[in-house]
Protein backbone atom coordinates (compact mmCIF):
# COMPACT_ATOMS: atom_id res chain seq x y z
CA UNK A 1 0.00 0.00 0.00
CA UNK A 2 1.44 3.17 -0.78
CA UNK A 3 2.16 5.29 2.11
CA UNK A 4 1.59 2.61 4.32
CA UNK A 5 0.00 3.52 8.05
CA UNK A 6 -1.19 6.26 6.94
CA UNK A 7 -4.98 4.95 7.08
CA UNK A 8 -4.13 3.81 10.75
CA UNK A 9 -2.74 6.68 11.88
CA UNK A 10 -5.75 8.65 10.57
CA UNK A 11 -8.28 6.15 12.21
CA UNK A 12 -5.97 5.89 15.35
CA UNK A 13 -6.99 10.26 15.30
CA UNK A 14 -10.26 10.07 14.55
CA UNK A 15 -9.48 12.60 11.61
CA UNK A 16 -12.64 11.23 10.00
CA UNK A 17 -12.53 13.80 6.57
CA UNK A 18 -8.59 12.80 5.68
CA UNK A 19 -9.51 8.74 6.66
CA UNK A 20 -12.11 9.17 3.70
CA UNK A 21 -10.24 10.50 1.52
CA UNK A 22 -6.79 8.17 2.32
CA UNK A 23 -9.83 5.24 1.76
CA UNK A 24 -10.83 6.44 -1.88
CA UNK A 25 -7.08 6.85 -2.93
CA UNK A 26 -6.67 3.82 -2.14
CA UNK A 27 -9.98 2.23 -3.51
CA UNK A 28 -8.50 4.56 -6.83
CA UNK A 29 -5.33 3.06 -6.43
CA UNK A 30 -6.38 -0.43 -6.15
CA UNK A 31 -5.25 -1.30 -2.84
CA UNK A 32 -7.67 -4.68 -1.67
CA UNK A 33 -10.18 -3.82 0.35
CA UNK A 34 -9.12 -6.11 3.09
CA UNK A 35 -5.45 -4.45 3.65
CA UNK A 36 -7.62 -1.45 3.56
CA UNK A 37 -9.47 -2.72 7.04
CA UNK A 38 -6.45 -4.12 8.28
CA UNK A 39 -5.29 -0.50 8.40
CA UNK A 40 -8.09 0.81 9.85
CA UNK A 41 -8.55 -2.25 12.47
CA UNK A 42 -4.85 -1.46 13.61
CA UNK A 43 -5.81 1.98 13.64
CA UNK A 44 -8.53 0.98 15.98
CA UNK A 45 -7.01 -0.44 17.94
CA UNK A 46 -4.44 2.12 19.18
CA UNK A 47 -8.03 3.95 19.64
CA UNK A 48 -7.82 1.47 22.72
CA UNK A 49 -4.78 1.79 23.74
CA UNK A 50 -5.17 5.33 23.83
CA UNK A 51 -8.28 4.81 25.95
CA UNK A 52 -6.89 2.64 28.19
CA UNK A 53 -3.91 5.28 28.95
CA UNK A 54 -6.99 7.73 29.57
CA UNK A 55 -5.85 9.98 26.75
CA UNK A 56 -9.75 9.12 25.07
CA UNK A 57 -12.68 8.58 26.83
CA UNK A 58 -15.95 6.87 25.93
CA UNK A 59 -17.23 9.59 23.74
CA UNK A 60 -14.07 8.85 21.29
CA UNK A 61 -14.66 5.60 21.63
CA UNK A 62 -18.18 5.89 20.51
CA UNK A 63 -16.71 8.09 17.49
CA UNK A 64 -14.26 5.36 16.87
CA UNK A 65 -16.96 2.79 16.66
CA UNK A 66 -19.20 4.86 14.79
CA UNK A 67 -16.13 5.86 11.81
CA UNK A 68 -15.61 2.18 11.69
CA UNK A 69 -19.12 1.31 10.56
CA UNK A 70 -18.59 4.14 8.43
CA UNK A 71 -15.81 2.39 6.48
CA UNK A 72 -16.94 -1.12 6.48
CA UNK A 73 -20.20 0.15 4.86
CA UNK A 74 -17.77 1.46 2.31
CA UNK A 75 -15.47 -1.71 2.02
CA UNK A 76 -17.82 -4.56 2.49
CA UNK A 77 -19.31 -4.72 -0.99
CA UNK A 78 -15.33 -4.43 -2.53
CA UNK A 79 -14.59 -7.83 0.10
CA UNK A 80 -17.34 -9.99 -1.20
CA UNK A 81 -16.14 -9.25 -4.62
CA UNK A 82 -12.65 -10.12 -3.81
CA UNK A 83 -11.25 -13.53 -2.26
CA UNK A 84 -12.33 -14.69 1.05
CA UNK A 85 -9.87 -13.96 3.55
CA UNK A 86 -9.98 -17.41 5.80
CA UNK A 87 -10.90 -17.35 9.47
CA UNK A 88 -10.83 -19.51 12.02
CA UNK A 89 -13.68 -22.05 12.26
CA UNK A 90 -16.15 -21.44 15.22
CA UNK A 91 -14.08 -17.81 16.37
CA UNK A 92 -15.76 -15.17 14.28
CA UNK A 93 -19.25 -14.90 15.73
CA UNK A 94 -20.41 -13.55 19.33
CA UNK A 95 -24.09 -12.89 20.09
CA UNK A 96 -24.17 -9.82 22.89
CA UNK A 97 -27.95 -9.04 24.65
CA UNK A 98 -28.57 -7.02 27.70
CA UNK A 99 -30.15 -9.45 29.92
CA UNK A 100 -33.78 -9.77 30.73
CA UNK A 101 -35.20 -7.41 33.17
CA UNK A 102 -32.45 -4.74 32.11
CA UNK A 103 -33.33 -2.13 29.76
CA UNK A 104 -29.79 -0.19 29.77
CA UNK A 105 -27.96 -0.25 26.26
CA UNK A 106 -25.39 2.64 25.91
CA UNK A 107 -22.16 0.20 27.01
CA UNK A 108 -23.77 -2.58 25.26
CA UNK A 109 -23.90 -0.95 21.89
CA UNK A 110 -20.43 0.55 22.08
CA UNK A 111 -19.05 -2.96 22.94
CA UNK A 112 -20.97 -3.94 19.71
CA UNK A 113 -19.51 -1.18 17.81
CA UNK A 114 -15.86 -2.11 18.77
CA UNK A 115 -16.23 -5.90 18.53
CA UNK A 116 -17.57 -5.26 15.07
CA UNK A 117 -14.45 -2.94 14.46
CA UNK A 118 -12.25 -5.34 15.29
CA UNK A 119 -13.85 -8.17 12.58
CA UNK A 120 -16.13 -9.90 14.74
CA UNK A 121 -19.33 -11.03 13.39
CA UNK A 122 -21.52 -9.50 16.60
CA UNK A 123 -25.71 -10.58 16.48
CA UNK A 124 -26.69 -7.67 19.07
CA UNK A 125 -30.04 -8.65 20.37
CA UNK A 126 -31.12 -5.72 22.07
CA UNK A 127 -31.74 -5.25 25.81
CA UNK A 128 -34.12 -7.19 28.28
CA UNK A 129 -32.99 -10.59 26.68
CA UNK A 130 -34.42 -13.76 27.68
CA UNK A 131 -32.23 -16.35 28.09
CA UNK A 132 -33.91 -18.41 25.60
CA UNK A 133 -33.54 -16.06 22.95
CA UNK A 134 -29.51 -16.11 23.60
CA UNK A 135 -29.60 -19.58 23.46
CA UNK A 136 -31.58 -19.41 20.00
CA UNK A 137 -28.85 -16.93 18.63
CA UNK A 138 -26.11 -19.08 20.01
CA UNK A 139 -27.43 -22.30 18.10
CA UNK A 140 -28.39 -20.33 14.63
CA UNK A 141 -25.20 -18.68 14.71
CA UNK A 142 -22.66 -21.59 16.30
CA UNK A 143 -21.06 -18.39 18.18
CA UNK A 144 -17.76 -18.44 20.27
CA UNK A 145 -18.93 -16.11 22.69
CA UNK A 146 -21.23 -14.35 24.45
CA UNK A 147 -21.57 -10.72 25.54
CA UNK A 148 -23.91 -10.08 28.31
CA UNK A 149 -24.75 -6.93 29.84
CA UNK A 150 -26.12 -5.87 33.46
CA UNK A 151 -26.56 -2.47 34.60
CA UNK A 152 -29.01 -3.47 37.18
CA UNK A 153 -27.79 -5.34 40.62
CA UNK A 154 -31.30 -7.01 40.54
CA UNK A 155 -30.80 -8.35 37.16
CA UNK A 156 -27.69 -10.46 38.08
CA UNK A 157 -29.65 -13.82 38.41
CA UNK A 158 -30.08 -13.62 34.41
CA UNK A 159 -26.62 -14.24 33.96
CA UNK A 160 -27.06 -17.50 35.88
CA UNK A 161 -30.17 -18.40 34.12
CA UNK A 162 -28.35 -17.48 31.04
CA UNK A 163 -25.43 -19.63 31.54
CA UNK A 164 -28.04 -22.61 33.19
CA UNK A 165 -29.78 -22.16 29.97
CA UNK A 166 -26.73 -22.74 27.57
CA UNK A 167 -25.71 -25.73 29.49
CA UNK A 168 -29.09 -27.38 29.31
CA UNK A 169 -29.29 -26.47 25.74
CA UNK A 170 -25.89 -28.45 25.13
CA UNK A 171 -24.40 -25.36 24.34
CA UNK A 172 -22.01 -24.05 26.89
CA UNK A 173 -18.97 -26.13 26.19
CA UNK A 174 -18.83 -24.18 22.68
CA UNK A 175 -19.57 -20.53 23.78
CA UNK A 176 -17.22 -18.51 26.33
CA UNK A 177 -19.41 -15.73 28.33
CA UNK A 178 -17.97 -11.97 29.15
CA UNK A 179 -20.03 -9.84 31.37
CA UNK A 180 -19.55 -6.05 31.61
CA UNK A 181 -21.77 -3.57 33.23
CA UNK A 182 -22.39 -1.33 36.38
CA UNK A 183 -23.64 -4.49 37.81
CA UNK A 184 -20.76 -6.93 36.47
CA UNK A 185 -17.02 -7.82 38.24
CA UNK A 186 -14.90 -10.78 38.49
CA UNK A 187 -16.63 -11.93 41.35
CA UNK A 188 -20.17 -11.81 39.73
CA UNK A 189 -19.10 -13.53 36.83
CA UNK A 190 -17.86 -16.31 39.00
CA UNK A 191 -20.69 -16.56 40.92
CA UNK A 192 -23.09 -16.37 37.99
CA UNK A 193 -21.23 -19.48 36.25
CA UNK A 194 -19.93 -16.95 33.36
CA UNK A 195 -15.83 -16.93 32.09
CA UNK A 196 -14.50 -13.28 32.29
CA UNK A 197 -15.47 -9.76 33.13
CA UNK A 198 -14.67 -6.66 30.69
CA UNK A 199 -14.82 -3.05 32.59
CA UNK A 200 -14.64 -1.58 29.11
CA UNK A 201 -15.64 -2.24 25.21
CA UNK A 202 -11.46 -2.26 24.86
CA UNK A 203 -11.26 -5.51 27.51
CA UNK A 204 -14.25 -6.88 25.87
CA UNK A 205 -12.34 -7.40 22.65
CA UNK A 206 -9.11 -7.91 24.15
CA UNK A 207 -11.47 -11.17 26.02
CA UNK A 208 -12.82 -11.72 22.52
CA UNK A 209 -8.93 -12.25 21.05
CA UNK A 210 -8.09 -14.02 23.86
CA UNK A 211 -11.30 -16.75 23.25
CA UNK A 212 -10.66 -17.23 19.89
CA UNK A 213 -7.33 -18.01 20.14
Amino acid sequence: MANPGAIAKAMSALREDQLNDLIKKAIKAKVPADEIVAECRAGLGEVGERFNKGEYFISELMFAGEIMKDVMATLTPLLKKGPKPKAKAGAKHIVVATVRGDIHDIGKDIVVLMLRGAGYDVTDLGVDVKPEGIVDAVRKSKAFMVGLSVFLTTCCKALQDTADALKKAGLRDQVNIMIGGAAASDMVAQRTGCDSYGATAVDAVTLAHAAAK
